[in-house]
């Protein structure tokens, strides 16, 4: 029992801490079913939820949220440390990146910029960091040699960096074996940073991170699928965007090919990021366990890895940055929540009802 309590606050006595977890899950079902009694509706029209946007810079709303969200990522970090025994602090920021593992989606950039952070923790300790767990799920084609690959690098990142006394209370790794839907629907409600960074260009309008931004987290990304409805509908404001533009990708191609050397020379932190992945600093049992991965990156980048880490980089110091203004960031992840029910498939099958197959739509 005691390392099960654990995971919700090392420090504690643990029948003080399940008392306390227990009350915070009464005191949030209470405040579900209160407003499920003042509006029914919302189950039946999702859009309603934009009355939410009304209370966005009321304090009292944005502590409610916040305290239903900490319900949710000690529910999340209970689990984490029952399948991983990895510890976690649900007063970290929970920094969430589930998706089927695909270059194209670039977990590797991720990962590169947990090295990154490692690194600069490492150097300077006291610099006023935000704690951070990295939450990665999500499965690879049984064919897929590379997948596979940045799945066991992720892994041995992590057996460093949770394991480093040094950094180990302001950063944590941990992915999450056997995603599902099961499992994505207790990580989705516990996220408050939603990672859809795919190569501008490469993706495909998913629903995922419409889900993550209807939970109230914020997404990072590049301005690639959903995230540019998502943009148009949370304002520019309450969403971080970074990277290349899909005709800035072609454009690289054309005149760089596929070699990310110029890029990897401009920035020192990169250099020194690959240079530590190649030697084995995370893989002393096979040092050159990595080494191709990392000559692809310098010689054949299709996905724009090293061309984009820079600009991820900054975007990711603004995540820090806003995060450390809690009613600001309240008020993002609020309004998230509150214009994102234009997403409902009820509100699109409604619009083919009268649009496309003309037939009157009935509401149950």
């Amino acid at each position: 029992m005691a390392e099960r309590a654990r995971v919700v606050d090392v420090g504690g006595s643990d029948l003080q801490l399940l008392r306390e977890v227990r009350d915070e899950a009464d005191d949030a079902r209470e405040e579900a079913l209160h407003v499920a009694r003042q509006s029914f509706d919302f189950l039946r029209l999702l859009e309603l939820i934009g009355l939410l946007d009304e209370l966005a810079d009321d304090p009292d709303t944005i502590q409610r949220l916040a305290a239903v969200k900490r319900v949710n990522k000690k529910a999340l970090g209970r689990f984490i440390y029952e399948q991983t025994g990895i510890p976690v602090e649900p007063g970290a920021l929970f920094d969430v990146h589930i998706k089927r593992i695909h270059e194209y989606k670039r977990q590797l950039l991720n990962l590169l910029d947990t090295v990154a952070r490692y690194h600069a923790i490492r150097a300077d300790p006291g610099a006023g960091w935000v704690p951070r767990v990295k939450i990665f799920a999500g499965k690879a084609a049984a064919s897929y040699a590379r997948a596979k690959l940045i799945i066991k690098l992720a892994n041995d990142i992590a057996a460093v960096v949770n394991n480093d006394p040094a950094t180990r209370d302001l950063l944590r790794l941990v992915f999450l074996p056997n995603y599902n839907v099961s499992l994505a629907e207790m990580i989705i409600p516990a996220a408050d940073l939603s990672e859809q960074i795919s190569t501008a260009g490469m993706e495909a309008s998913g629903t995922g991170n419409m889900k993550l931004a209807l939970n109230g987290a914020l997404t990072i990304g590049t301005l690639d699928g959903a995230n540019i409805e998502i943009r148009e509908h949370v304002g520019v404001e309450n969403i971080v965007i970074f990277g290349l533009r899909a005709e800035a990708v072609e454009a690289r191609r054309r005149q760089h090919g596929l070699d990310a050397t110029d890029a990897i020379a401009a920035s020192p932190e990169l250099a020194e990021v690959l240079d530590a992945i190649e030697s084995g600093a995370f893989s002393p049992d096979d040092p050159g366990r990595f080494c191709g991965l990392v000559d692809s990156l310098r010689y054949a980048d299709p996905y724009m890895v090293a061309a984009d880490f820079a600009a991820y980089r900054a975007a990711q110091a603004e995540v820090d940055a806003l995060w450390c203004r809690p009613l600001a960031w309240g008020r993002a992840a609020a309004l998230n929540i509150a214009r994102v029910g234009w997403f409902s498939a009820d509100r699109t099958i409604a619009e083919y009802a009268a649009d496309i197959w003309h037939v009157p739509l009935k509401h149950g």
